[in-house]
């Protein structure tokens, strides 16, 4: 067992869009488990947008980091040490390991992992988005055959997942991703009926692209990323049309360009009677075992697609989170730590 591990820890908060400089690559002494706890040797870690949130010194509905954490999230790795009932060493499982190289865990707040499918679907369409996505399509847009449903970051591992369990419920499903070739990937790879390319419009002809692509209104429009797009959007709502709020990553760095239209965003959830519910998957954890029990079937008979986009090293785990918030990942974000 080596002496030491390797974090990524948050060196300042950011301020704007995080930039190198707000994280620092730091060796340690290696962890030592506790009664009841393991030690992990990571080997896959998750980027999400939620990280960001964490890095800002604000209340929100998880604590903040402060400077010299380590980043949060979710990773996957081989158990090297066990003092908790349950798990041996060589066991693969899952948890809040952090951007680190190795991490103690509490038994009961890791999950054995033992299905045939890549360990890396744990963290994506096994994972949190995956939960995410068929929590909140079921609690809060309550789809119906014959409705349409509108995804922004339609290609993300949430948007993805929406999209396809939309489909397979009857629904018309559209698209909203950035570029042409996430565009293509979003029709030709996970079935969406159309798609619109955010990057080649304003405001103004976004909601023309999307008159066209959803000529009965929209009646479910998952939002995961707020400015022009929401802007788009909301006159085309139906009534009684329901918003799952699960992310705004276009102001995530502290843009608020719709600030000044709050008036007629109320107005409209007012005059249309809309649903809008902010989605925070923690609060569902006691559904995930429902979640894999439906959903893990279907992954392994290929009947969901996904797709994941692999970064190399603990080390540039910085550079593929930036790019991510950026829009720069296709499928799940993943870091494979050597």
């Amino acid at each position: 067992m080596p002496s030491q591990m390797t974090r990524i820890a948050m060196a300042r908060h950011p301020e704007g869009d995080p930039v190198a400089e707000d994280f620092s690559l730091e060796r340690g002494a290696m962890p030592e488990p506790a009664e009841g706890e393991i030690l992990v040797e990571v080997t896959l870690l998750s980027l999400d947008p939620y990280m960001r949130g964490r890095m800002a010194p604000v209340k929100s509905y998880a604590p903040s980091l402060s400077v010299g954490d380590t980043m949060t999230g979710q990773g996957v790795g081989r158990v090297i040490s066990s003092k908790a009932d349950g798990f041996a060493e060589g066991d693969l499982v899952t948890g809040m390991t952090g951007w680190a190289s190795h991490a103690v865990l509490k038994g009961n707040e890791a999950r054995k992992l033992d299905s045939d499918l890549p360990p890396s679907t744990a963290l994506g369409v096994l994972g949190m988005p995956g939960f995410t996505a068929w929590t909140g399509l079921k609690k809060y847009g309550r789809p119906k055959a014959g409705e349409t449903l509108v995804v922004a970051a339609a290609t993300g591992p949430v948007g993805a997942m929406v999209g396809q369990l939309a489909k397979s419920q009857g629904l018309r499903t559209v698209a909203i991703a950035g570029g042409p070739e996430k565009c293509r990937i979003a029709t030709e790879t996970f079935g969406f009926d159309a798609a619109i390319d955010h990057r080649a419009h304003d405001a103004a002809s976004l909601r023309k692209a999307l008159e066209e692509a959803a000529p009965d209104g929209i009646d479910i429009y998952w939002e995961n990323v707020g400015g022009k797009v929401l802007e788009a959007v909301l006159p085309l709502m139906n009534v009684h049309g329901r918003i799952p709020l699960c992310g705004t990553i276009a102001w995530y760095s502290g843009s608020d360009d719709i600030a000044d239209g709050l008036p007629t965003v109320w107005r409209s959830i007012l005059t249309k009677r809309l649903s809008v519910n902010g989605l925070i998957i923690f609060d569902h954890w006691d559904g995930f075992p429902d979640f894999l029990r439906e959903v893990t079937p279907k992954v392994a008979a290929d009947q969901i697609t996904w797709l994941e986009d692999v970064a190399e090293g603990l080390e540039n785990a910085p550079a593929a989170f930036m790019a991510m918030l950026k829009g720069g990942n296709t499928g799940k974000q993943i870091v494979k730590l050597s």
